[in-house]
């Protein structure tokens, strides 16, 4: 099930976060891979739960195989400076994508990266407001930032939103004005709320109160994020992303992916050892080219969010997490 509040180990960390080392955090995470991975080896990178169809699922736009969705969360200025790089690699290949900013973060709006992107055909979501790990602190302060939140999603005529270390509070973000969020995954034991939704396929969260309904889409990525392979599991190719393809690929489900501009390296001396060099994005593209051809659509999130939305208006119906009381069941 997913939803729930972090507890108070993760919302200690994220107090203390801000002055630890960069490099000290990386040894900490990595000092948990191998109990992490013994303990979760028969569902990740693949949890064959996950890989059931949705009630009378007809099939994705256009007769393709499968949906491919790639995402981008700017976290620092270097990923500002960096991000225009990584939207002319994908534009190389033919690839739409979404990029989330931080509203109030490490960096001020960046008008022109915004722009840059939109005149590009990118789209543009927002991603958390502070990305300080405290969104979800507690309903009252969530309520005061989601109004800071909304501000943002009208001033860029945004409608996808991302949380700040995928932390998930599902039914809270009823409070925010989105078409569609993106802060679960169906499966991932790294994260530090790690509960899964458990499918491969977009779902609708719903909440009727004093009579009014309020519905958005969630959208779990379901390809490892890039810096849980390439950083903290110090991956050296794109094995583990095209074999969980290929299974995703099997099962014709929503194949979606966060990669980062911040921690890619386009140069050439790949010695930060903060980065990973951008030869395995470039190698995966190729792959999914190569492979894939055109058996697979590559909408934009808030596309395949709008497009689910309307299907279901036509009678399409999903398993999606629906309200029971306080709690969130999936059907």
């Amino acid at each position: 099930m997913a939803g729930g509040s972090h507890g108070l180990l993760a919302r200690t960390y994220y107090r203390c976060k801000p002055f630890i080392p960069k490099s000290v955090r990386w040894i900490l995470r990595r000092s948990r891979i191998s109990r992490i991975m013994r303990r979760h080896s028969d569902v990740w990178p693949i949890s064959s739960s996950a890989s059931g169809k949705p009630d009378q699922w007809k099939s994705w736009p256009h007769g393709k195989q499968f949906a491919l969705v790639f995402t981008h969360d700017v976290e620092s200025s270097e990923g500002v400076h960096a991000a225009p790089q990584l939207a002319e690699l994908e534009i190389k290949y033919g690839i739409q994508s979404s990029f989330y900013l931080i509203p109030e973060g490490q960096y001020e709006d960046p008008v022109d990266l915004r722009n840059w992107l939109v005149e590009r055909g990118f789209e543009i979501g927002v991603h958390d407001l502070n990305h300080d790990g405290q969104l979800y602190e507690s309903r009252e302060s969530f309520s005061r930032k989601a109004k800071g939140i909304n501000h943002y999603l009208k001033k860029w005529n945004a409608v996808g939103f991302r949380s700040g270390f995928m932390l998930h509070q599902l039914d809270w973000l009823h409070e925010l004005n989105i078409l569609y969020d993106a802060s679960t995954f169906d499966t991932d034991p790294f994260e530090p709320q790690p509960d899964g939704t458990h499918t491969i396929f977009p779902f609708l969260i719903t909440h009727t109160e004093n009579g009014t309904r309020r519905e958005y889409v969630e959208l779990s990525y379901t390809l490892p994020q890039d810096s849980t392979l390439f950083l903290l599991l110090q991956e050296k190719s794109a094995r583990i992303w095209k074999e969980k393809l290929a299974w995703l690929v099997q099962h014709g489900g929503l194949a979606l992916v966060n990669i980062h501009p911040d921690y890619i390296d386009f140069s050439e001396d790949a010695s930060d050892p903060s980065k990973y060099p951008v030869a395995l994005i470039e190698d995966f593209l190729v792959h999914v080219r190569d492979t894939y051809g055109d058996a697979f659509w590559n909408p934009r999130a808030k596309d395949l969010a709008q497009w689910y939305l309307n299907s279901r208006k036509l009678g399409v119906l999903d398993r999606g997490y629906v309200r029971s009381g306080t709690k969130k069941l999936i059907q």
